[in-house]
């Protein structure tokens, strides 16, 4: 068979299958839950779907290109919606058009916006709906309303797709049937992060000093990732004698409070926010320990990424963290908002490379064994299986 043939093969076979239609709202790069989604089409290919992306973002938003590339890089097939506001039906008519060209069989949103379109759109074309709650981070004005609309439309949603227990138990609060909750946490790709240089030699590539100690944190910069707790954890370790920097990779609203607290502690020079960056992975496998600090999460995939890249963890004991990290045997856990518990666990680690190395080995095996992409890709074909009664 030549190669033009097995094409025309293969694209009638994935014309043939059934299609999910991912949608959700971005602004900027997006996030953590895009990673997943974008990554997932080529898993679902070979689980019998055909899975495309739609992405509504505001027109002219110069972060929404990061979101192209992504999806170039993992061949994501993805739709781009403008959507100019709540007013703006010319979004409701291009996802019908989409639904309607695609044979949509499977809606599934992933916030409170594409969860109320697609109640509206199973009005004017047949298709079953799912939802994941990613979990309601941010805090902003509009945040309130962002929640009671999200509370209205899960119960009517066939599944409700929950990424961590908290978010289960909320979504069983918000009235969703529990015969219509499941538990699919987040998991990575272990192929795509896998360590390739060693610290010493990634601290380096990165303008550090080899034999320094490098704290790593990565998010958005806004007040609930409590990253001010790092910058707070540095004139403690110094006074130890410890040789330590911090490094926050994101962008955000609290930048110019982070810079000004390390400024007022005198420790601006050993704090670097290089700013919001497409690939972490060359900064993760610089750190000697990865700090998470946050006071909101779902399951977060900077967590699983710093894991199953072999970075020892401190993280906060919220959401369905501790499920990921056992406290003591793959990482640390401490209470959101401790400064002395966050102090002590960083201190911990950077005197003790022998419990570094131990971490790192166990968080990659955590990942290898219960977070892998695959096997959660295989779980959301089999909810999709029972959906269509394949």
């Amino acid at each position: 068979m030549t190669l033009l043939a097995e094409r025309l093969a293969s694209n009638a076979v994935a014309t043939a299958l059934p299609v999910v239609f991912d949608t959700r709202v971005v602004s900027g790069s997006g996030g953590g839950p895009d990673k997943t989604i974008l990554n997932s089409p080529r898993f679902l290919t070979e689980l019998g779907y055909r899975m495309i992306c739609g992405y509504l973002y505001p027109p002219n938003d110069p972060g929404y290109a990061q979101i192209e590339r992504q999806a170039e890089r993992y061949r994501a097939p993805l739709i781009s919606v403008p959507d100019r506001g709540p007013f703006d039906w010319r979004v409701v008519a291009r996802l019908l058009r989409v639904c309607r060209k695609e044979n949509v069989a499977v809606w599934h949103g992933h916030d409170y916006k594409t969860n109320a379109l697609g109640l509206l759109l199973k009005r004017l074309w047949p298709m079953r709906l799912v939802t994941t709650l990613h979990g309601w981070v941010e805090m902003t004005d509009r945040t309130p309303l962002y929640y009671r609309i999200d509370k209205l439309c899960l119960p009517k949603y066939e599944k409700v797709i929950c990424v961590s227990e908290d978010l289960f138990e909320a979504a069983l609060s918000a009235g969703v049937p529990a015969q219509n909750c499941v538990l699919i946490e987040n998991a990575i790709d272990g192929d795509e992060y896998r360590r390739r240089r060693t610290v010493a030699e990634a601290k380096v590539a990165l303008g550090y000093p080899a034999d320094c100690l490098l704290i790593g944190g990565v998010g958005r910069l806004s007040p609930e990732k409590a990253f001010d707790a790092q910058i707070r954890a540095l004139p403690t370790l110094l006074a130890r004698g410890l040789d330590v920097r911090l490094v926050v990779v994101g962008e955000g609203n609290d930048r110019p409070r982070l810079e000004a607290l390390a400024r007022e502690l005198n420790v601006a020079d050993r704090v670097k926010l290089p700013g919001w960056q497409s690939d972490v992975r060359a900064t993760f496998e610089a750190m000697d320990v990865f700090a998470l600090s946050s006071l909101r999460e779902g399951l977060p995939n900077v967590l699983l990424e710093a894991m199953a890249l072999e970075v020892p963890c401190v993280a906060t004991r919220i959401a369905g963290i501790p499920r990921l990290i056992q406290d003591g045997r793959n990482g640390f856990l401490i209470d959101a908002g401790d400064q002395s518990a966050l102090d002590r666990s960083l201190a911990g680690l950077l005197t003790n490379p022998e419990l570094r190395d131990l971490f790192r080995r166990a968080a990659r095996r955590t990942i290898e064994t219960r977070y892998s992409f695959p096997t959660r890709m295989a779980r959301l074909a089999r909810l999709y299986d029972d959906l269509l009664a394949r």
